[in-house]
């Protein structure tokens, strides 16, 4: 059995006044044309398909279009979960008609889905959080454990457990139960989640800047190894670098988010996982880099003239530039830097001289004229950075107004 494991699409996210919609459908794209050079069997999305809650007409339009294509119009299933960032209501809503297509789509944690059969394939079996898939050509059963996001609390809620007990009990307990249940050798044995999990002992990972924190505290960070033992590979959703948090043997992966979606993830690499399943072996997974999207840069340069050629050397990037300089940039300099690219997303100026304590006390010669007594409260409010040329003139200007 082949499968596909991605996550993290965020559909009509922007990049401060920038839409990624364009390169969200090239994205898209590329993800159907892997599928299919691929030949996978199974499609499986680990949340945050949206990035808000309301997510605009465009995104859903992009969202049904990628699914349905990547369904085969059901020839193949696709099992998409909500993440932090969707609606669980809205991912629930279209699911009489997305089963038509051969689309599963998985809002709660505590869902049920029931049993269906397309012309292809078939829920044989469904629990809450549990289903089985049936292929028409094929006698192996893929059993799939799902967990879409909820909160901490949300959590202990459905699944009717005391809310004093920890996240990691409550859902080791519940996995456990559906693992015991129905995952035996004879079948592919997957667990997908849309989960903050780390490894026990391991280096915090960090979340995306701009990404709606999961982790607060240690309250919902979830320890992999709490991952039942049937389970071959646990696909996840939430951090958007592709990384394995499980072993060579047993994968916990985080398939990356299609694009780089904030400065954070500058210079990042992303990815989608294919995965080789059979019953009773190891699987094998291969991360294929997608090639599409703007890459993100985070420069810092000491002169305008520097970055104005950095910048015309690399017209398809999205950048963070900082300018360090002894005084504000002029009018002209931001005008020309803009000129230069039109990818600039934040500039923001650095002073250059540090050395300046605005807590120390100075003394201020009152008998200097009022141009002079000016740059001084400047500097006084502005870590020591020297007021440039055009506020001087502004400054004056009113002055002889």
């Amino acid at each position: 059995m082949k499968i596909l494991h991605t996550a993290d699409w965020h559909l009509g996210k922007r990049l401060d006044r920038f839409s990624r919609l364009e390169e969200q459908v090239l994205i898209m794209d590329e993800i159907i044309q892997i599928a299919d050079a691929q030949n996978v069997d199974l499609i499986i999305i680990a949340g945050d398909l949206f990035d808000n809650f309301n997510p605009s007409v465009e995104a859903v339009e992009l969202f049904y279009k990628t699914l349905k294509h990547l369904s085969l119009n059901g020839k193949r299933p696709v099992i998409a979960i909500a993440g932090n960032h969707d609606s669980p209501n809205l991912i629930n809503a279209p699911d009489p008609l997305a089963r038509e297509c051969g689309i599963i789509l998985i809002g709660h944690p505590k869902a049920k889905i029931i049993p269906f059969e397309t012309e292809y394939f078939s829920i044989s079996n469904s629990e809450e959080g549990f289903i089985e898939l049936k292929f028409k050509n094929s006698e192996i059963p893929v059993r799939i454990l799902h967990t879409p996001y909820a909160n901490e609390i949300r959590l202990k809620e459905y699944f009717g457990e005391n809310k004093e007990e920890e996240i990691n009990k409550v859902l080791a307990e519940n996995w456990k139960n559906l693992a015991d249940q129905f995952c035996d050798e004879n079948g592919i044995n997957i667990l997908t989640a849309h989960l903050y999990m780390n490894k026990k002992g391991a280096e915090i990972l960090e979340e995306p800047e701009g990404e709606k924190p999961i982790k607060i505290g240690n309250a919902d960070l979830i320890f992999s190894d709490i991952i039942p033992d049937q389970i071959q590979y646990t696909a996840l959703g939430h951090l958007h670098a592709f990384q394995n948090i499980g072993s060579a043997e047993k994968p916990v992966i985080y398939s990356s988010s299609p694009l780089c979606y904030s400065f954070s993830e500058a210079g990042q690499k992303k990815y989608i996982s294919i995965i080789d399943a059979e019953p009773r072996k190891n699987v094998s997974f291969e991360k294929i880099h997608l090639q599409n999207g703007k890459s993100l840069a985070r420069k810092t340069f000491d002169s305008v003239e520097k970055a104005v050629n950095w910048l015309s050397e690399n017209p398809n990037t999205f950048v963070e530039l900082t300018l360090e300089s002894e005084t504000f940039l002029t009018a002209d300099e931001r005008k020309l830097l803009y000129q230069s690219h039109n990818g600039i997303v934040y500039l923001i100026p650095k002073i250059k001289n540090q050395d300046f304590n605005e807590n120390s006390v100075h003394e201020i010669n009152l008998n200097q004229n009022i141009e002079s007594l000016f740059q001084d409260y400047f500097k006084s409010k502005n870590g020591g950075q020297k007021a440039n040329e055009d506020l001087m003139n502004l400054f004056n200007e009113i002055l002889n107004a």
